[in-house]
């Protein structure tokens, strides 16, 4: 297992030179018109922002932020208001149709986790969004066939590899070879946010050096 900390775009890379700052560039245009989407849907649902703090748990202070723009939205925290309001988590994002767009890819719920696909070919690397309850701390060890990536996007992840029990922190990474026993959840102190990437035996990610 390799565990690193990433800092600019220097770092691993998978696809084609530049997929990586359009597919940046369209979570931003879609994050951009989430302040307004979700004003709207609370005026349209006949709530407060005292209301929506009271059902959801989020401080009314961070609702205004969400809604004025000087916050950026976390999945835990849209989720959230996707519940509240009984919408579907994309009529508050938006996000851009790519690929197939017959493939809808919604939050499902995987073993206690809430798992966004992020990816719609079946027969490539597979890449989700993840987020991680503070429940989910009793390891569950598997093994299977592949090779799998993960980024630590908020929270700390408990990462149990084989013999190896480690904690990453916002910002590292963990790559390794899932034909090893490994288990990732809670540290138990707080829900924690992710991206995994997996690819079958033979697939792995690329690094991509400036000028290369």
């Amino acid at each position: 297992m390799r565990t690193t900390r990433e800092h600019d775009a220097t770092e691993p890379t998978a696809g084609p030179p530049g997929a990586g700052a359009a597919a940046v560039g369209a979570v931003d245009r879609a994050l951009a018109d989430v302040p307004a989407r979700l004003r709207a849907v609370r005026t349209r649902r006949g709530m407060t922002l005292t209301g929506v703090a009271e059902q959801t748990g989020i401080s009314k202070s961070t609702l205004s932020r969400l809604e004025t723009g000087q916050r950026r939205p976390t999945l835990e925290l849209l989720l959230a208001l996707s519940v509240t309001y009984r919408v579907p988590l994309d009529d508050l994002v938006a996000a851009p149709e790519v690929g197939d767009p017959r493939i809808r890819l919604r939050p499902g719920q995987v073993k206690g986790r809430t798992v966004i696909p992020l990816s719609r070919e079946p027969g490539s690397m597979q890449a989700w969004k993840i987020v991680i309850p503070t429940t989910k701390v009793d390891p569950d060890l598997r093994a299977h066939d592949g090779h799998e990536w993960i980024y630590v996007l908020s929270g700390r992840v408990r990462l149990v590899l084989g013999d190896d029990d480690q904690v990453l922190e916002p910002g590292e990474v963990a790559e390794f070879d899932t034909t090893v026993p490994h288990w990732f959840g809670s540290t138990g102190q707080a829900p924690a946010e992710m991206l995994s990437i997996f690819g079958r035996p033979g697939e792995r990610m690329r690094l991509r050096l400036p000028g290369s």
